[in-house]
């Protein structure tokens, strides 16, 4: 068996342009970019872009046309694909790969998220602090039990 299966999560580059089919479909064709971190050599941070063609159809196309805008984070997932074609020019074939999609969702926008059944923004959900009377604060991380834990405790 063989596996082409792709996820990504990225912004979106580009405006999606949503197409008619000869057929009477609906193709929406958009770019996304995902980035990598890393450290070179000598310990530099590096960062790296990487720029991926999308296509969806259908009833899909016509919902990310209508909700997806550049700058926009999303969550895909689909299939590779590489088409190719003549050139109009004569200069030869021409390649293209993108990636099919399967399925999507929004993500975060202005710190709403979008609900994908009804369309609405709903305000993010905020983690209830572990102590009432403390407020939840991110810099604090994760609370850890302050008795020290034995290996012969794990029961596994």
């Amino acid at each position: 068996m063989y596996l082409n299966k792709v996820f990504l999560y990225g912004n979106l580059t580009r405006d999606p342009e949503l197409k008619a089919l000869p057929n009477g479909g609906q193709v929406a064709e958009f770019g996304v970019a995902t980035n990598r971190v890393y450290k070179d050599k000598e310990g530099n941070k590096k960062e790296e872009a990487e720029f991926h063609n999308i296509v969806s159809f259908g009833r899909q196309a016509e919902v990310i046309a209508q909700y997806l805008k550049k700058g926009r984070p999303v969550f895909l997932e689909g299939r590779i694909r590489t088409r190719s074609w003549e050139a109009k020019d004569g200069s030869g074939k021409r390649y293209r790969t993108e990636i099919v999609l399967d399925g999507f969702q929004f993500g975060p926008s202005g710190g709403a998220r979008v609900n994908a059944e009804h369309g609405a923004d709903t305000p993010p959900a905020s983690p209830a602090p572990a102590n009432p009377s403390e407020p939840a604060s991110p810099e604090k991380g994760i609370q850890y039990p302050e008795e020290e834990i034995k290996a012969e405790d794990i029961p596994f």
